[in-house]
């Protein structure tokens, strides 16, 4: 009959090291699912950030091709009437270059 009081003292105690492991995988799981929750929210921070500036950078596009447009309008009406300029606005910008020298030497 001794040997019955210490099986049970021994399921007690491997009882008393589940509960301790099961608390301890518990809390492991939790601080798991915390940095989880920590990494989505700072990619979606980052996400957003990058979305915002993606937004800025297409609107600075946009305003830049405007100015491209209208500055090229503006030296394409000026061209013709221009006494420096005396070749097509499609030559190369080393030909414009000689061709400039030449004009200015005159």
């Amino acid at each position: 009959m001794s040997a019955q009081p210490g099986i049970k003292w021994e399921g007690a105690e491997d009882e008393g090291r589940r509960m301790k492991r099961r608390e301890k995988n518990r809390v492991a799981a939790q601080k798991s699912r915390k940095r989880q929750t920590q990494r989505a929210d700072q990619l979606h921070e980052a996400c957003e950030h990058l979305e915002q500036r993606n937004r800025k950078l297409r609107q600075e596009v946009d305003s830049l091709s405007k100015e491209q447009r209208l500055l090229s309008e503006a030296l394409c009406s000026h061209e013709p009437f221009c006494p420096i300029m005396h070749c097509s606005f499609s030559l190369t910008s080393s030909s414009r270059q000689e061709d400039n020298v030449v004009a200015l030497s005159h």
